[in-house]
């Protein structure tokens, strides 16, 4: 009778242990989970800020280009004024 009471309690033991290694197990899983999904929600995020910072990039290079052609645009309207003036003070001597 003692026996079967050690073999018993020798099972219940492994059953326990067994149990405590799925329950570990399942905490383990769950944790990686999260984890991956903490991951991909960082990777979501770092592509959208990508996104946005590619789009301001756009809209910076249109303006830099848009002043550039201002530039040339000015440049030569202020050539033509100089040319103008340099002509009238010419001709007034």
């Amino acid at each position: 009778m003692v026996a079967n009471t050690d073999r018993l309690g020798a099972a219940l033991a492994a059953l326990e242990k067994a149990f405590s290694g799925l329950e570990n197990a399942l905490d383990a899983r769950a944790e990686n989970l999260q984890n991956r999904e903490d991951l991909e929600n960082e990777v979501r995020i770092v592509h959208e800020d990508r996104a946005g910072l590619a789009r301001e990039l756009d809209q910076a290079q249109f303006r830099a280009n848009r002043l550039e052609e201002v530039n040339r645009e000015v440049s030569g309207r202020l050539v033509a004024a100089m040319e103008t003036i340099r002509s009238v003070l010419a001709h007034e001597k």
